[in-house]
């Protein structure tokens, strides 16, 4: 991990074109190569940032970070506070908690409570980024990524995002698509989720586990 403090402006070509002007910023530079430029603000989303893979060229006073769409992050460093790299070394992943672990369990077993036809490929399908909840096939064959989540917020939706990302790099795999799913889905992760046009499941835990309402009374 390189962490740069610095005076910067950044500029994005691609997609579209946005420009960062001058100002005091974080640049995080990742083992796996992932590119992101923190402000002193705005929660844990980056400013601006290129995921792995991709080339990163230092020419001294300025970065030329490029993937293979041919998209490029110019960061000019008009002034370096501080250039530090630390090895992190191998990370175990998130813990889910019990209840997110065995609704995972649960859906793997029974992806029809997800949505009809779908069939199960593989659970905890493996990434460079970390694992994907449920990989399964819909009837008309397209692959299907899904993140599980007890809770369902905007951070899940990103995280499903980047694993689509990473997912595409393989064209053996044809169309994806993705699918959010919890117990509950906040309002901002609905919002968030279609505008990925990605779609989104609440399902209910209990049903899942075979229990009946009258199970859960205590006399």
């Amino acid at each position: 991990m390189r962490l740069v403090i610095a005076r910067c402006s950044v500029d994005y070509s691609g997609r579209l074109d946005a420009h960062l002007p001058e100002a005091n910023r974080l640049i995080m530079v990742k083992a796996d190569g992932c590119v992101a430029i923190h402000a002193d603000g705005g929660a844990y989303k980056p400013l601006n940032w290129m995921n792995a893979p991709n080339t990163l060229v230092d020419n001294g006073d300025h970065w030329v970070v490029t993937n293979p769409k041919k998209e490029t992050l110019t960061i000019t460093l008009h002034e370096v506070m501080s250039d530090v790299e630390q090895e992190l070394g191998d990370d175990p992943g998130l813990q889910k908690d019990g209840v997110e672990a065995h609704l995972q369990e649960l859906l793997a077993a029974s992806p029809h409570a997800i949505e009809e036809g779908l069939r199960l490929v593989r659970r905890e399908y493996p990434t460079a980024i970390g694992p994907i909840d449920l990989v399964c096939r819909d009837d008309a064959d397209v692959v299907v990524a899904i993140e599980v989540k007890r809770r369902g917020e905007i951070d899940g939706v990103e995280q499903l995002t980047r694993y689509i990302e990473r997912l595409e790099l393989d064209s053996s795999l044809g169309t994806i698509r993705g699918v959010f799913v919890a117990q509950v889905v906040k309002p901002q992760a609905k919002v968030l989720a279609e505008s990925r046009g990605f779609s989104w499941v609440e399902v209910n835990y209990d049903e899942l586990r075979g229990m009946k309402p009258d199970d859960l009374r205590l006399f």
